[in-house]
């Protein structure tokens, strides 16, 4: 007969910050609660709730396919929690990130006014691949061309959560967020009595009420569609949840035709115009009058009748200069060009290379950086130095020498680790933390918990699924003695602020600089 509580027997945490338990040993006063409650299960236990995970998962069809195949979404039952302090901290720092970043995009398609200052370099936009000249020019209907927004987070081995990355164009997840909670309370109910945990059930509602709110002037009662790609797209799951939860069609670009600047979608009984274009697919694939030729994916046109303002398309075009990886060490300087602010997390130290005194000072340390290609996505071009072999170190550097602008380096971040089940039992594992923000032109609304995902082999750094990374429910506490909310709303807008004075190598301040500089 298995023991009880043996699941933690072997759990010997890593050289990094462990969410559960601190740098003695104990357990960490947000974790003490599930800490008890798992000491209570044996392997056989959790092997019966894993199981339940799994049915729970086939009858909601939640899955994502990875290498041509569709397979049930990896789910860890050991949730992660954090504060009600903590994550207030989190929620106000995403939401100020998307303020600056939304007002980036608004001047560098319009009159450019950073880029004039000094603040961001021209070259940095001008050359990213994700900057479309197509979109110069065009002010969205509803003004906002962030509508959702994924910031990815880590903590590092101080304890302080940075920003990694910024995904402004088409950031996916949120389903699992919502279906791995569904699954949680189904698998572990008494752990629900046991915790106030906000929910996160109301973000399809939220939304459809930002999609709704950015519609064209005069429109009152919008048309909204989810734009998809098809049954093949790895994130088809999630654009046929979203659809269904917020009761709109999910088309493809077949089912769409814009004549005179209007778009209109084909139905049984007719076409039916369309206000609001919720789309996940690429810009480079959505209308073949401006971008890719040949592209069957999108409808010709949408880009005039958003010019025209006659559709609003969320998220809007081109924003994928503002998450290039090349402009986001400019980020904390954006916060206080833009908002008059410092910024309330810090991003990760980065490295640019197009400088030719810095390529030298970091070529000079391949085996101790991260190496990340800047239009890069999903973890893949990533070269990890201390870890990498000396043919992958002389092909970045190759890679890095030929073309700078194409490649940042970063110091490494020891992410912060969490108990996750394998075989052995509980053992730490590296994870980080997308959040997800919506944006409706008057406030920034962060849902509660976000995605946790979690490198699955040991000692791996890399999380994204297409990795063979999996993911945690994100349990946000209540504060003590308080309703439960259903989330934080930062309001939208902020000063202006005089340009920063320039940088030595054109850079911002590190994240150590920068934390300093909060102090």
């Amino acid at each position: 007969m298995e023991a009880v509580g043996d699941l933690l027997d072997t759990y010997r945490p890593v050289d990094a910050w462990d969410e559960m338990f601190d740098g003695e040993g104990e357990t960490r006063l947000d974790y003490r609660s599930l800490y008890e409650h798992v000491q209570t299960l044996s392997r056989a236990d959790f092997d019966e709730r894993c199981a339940t995970r799994d049915r729970v998962f086939r009858d909601h069809g939640v899955t994502y396919a990875h290498s041509g195949e569709e397979r049930p979404f990896p789910l860890d039952l050991v949730p992660r929690v954090i504060s009600a302090g903590e994550w207030a901290s989190i929620a106000q720092g995403v939401a100020q990130r998307v303020r600056a970043l939304e007002r980036f995009l608004d001047d560098v398609y319009g009159s450019g006014e950073i880029m004039r200052a000094g603040v961001v370099p021209r070259r940095i936009v001008v050359t990213s691949s994700h900057y479309h000249t197509a979109c110069a020019g065009i002010a969205p209907a509803g003004g906002v061309r962030v509508h959702v927004a994924g910031i990815d987070l880590v903590r590092d081995e101080h304890g302080q959560m940075c920003v990694l990355e910024d995904n402004l164009r088409i950031p996916s997840g949120v389903s699992y967020v919502v279906e791995n909670r569904r699954a949680m309370t189904h698998v572990f109910p008494e752990l629900f009595a046991a915790h106030r945990v906000q929910p996160v059930s109301d973000y399809p509602a939220r939304l459809l009420q930002a999609l709704s709110r950015s519609a064209p002037r005069g429109v009152d009662d919008p048309t909204i569609v989810v734009l998809t790609p098809g049954v093949h797209n790895a994130a088809y799951f999630e654009h046929s949840f979203l659809a269904r939860q917020m009761g709109v069609e999910l088309v493809e670009g077949r089912d769409l035709v814009c004549r005179d600047n209007v778009l209109y979608m084909l139905t049984t009984s007719g076409e039916e115009r369309v206000d609001v274009v919720y789309r996940r697919v690429d810009d480079e694939f959505l209308d073949p009058l401006h971008f890719l030729p040949t592209s069957m994916l999108g409808c010709a046109g949408i880009v005039n009748a958003a010019r025209a303002g006659n559709v609003t398309i969320a998220n809007f075009l081109g924003n994928g200069v503002a998450d290039d990886k090349a402009v986001y060490p400019y980020v904390p300087a954006m916060i206080e060009f833009y908002l008059g602010e410092r910024p309330v997390l810090p991003n990760v130290e980065t490295f640019m290379l197009d400088d030719v005194e810095v390529r030298s000072w970091a070529l000079d340390r391949l085996d101790e950086l991260v190496w990340k290609p800047t239009d890069g996505s999903g973890g893949r071009g990533i070269v990890i130095g201390p870890r990498a072999d000396e043919r992958s170190l002389l092909e970045v550097c190759a890679a890095v020498q030929a073309e700078p602008r194409s490649w940042i380096a970063q110091r490494p971040v020891a992410l912060s680790t969490a108990p996750t089940y394998v075989e052995s039992g509980l053992q730490p594992r590296h994870l980080d933390l997308r959040p997800f923000a919506l944006n409706d032109g008057e406030n920034v609304w962060v849902v509660p918990g976000g995605l946790t995902r979690v490198a699955l082999g040991e000692g791996n750094l890399i999380v994204n699924s297409s990795q063979g990374g999996g993911s945690k429910d994100t349990w946000v506490l209540a504060p003590d003695g308080a309703a439960i909310e259903n989330g934080i709303a930062v309001p939208a807008g902020g000063p202006s602020v005089e340009p920063l004075a320039r940088q030595p190598f054109d850079m911002v301040p590190s994240a150590n600089e920068q934390a300093a500089q909060q102090q």
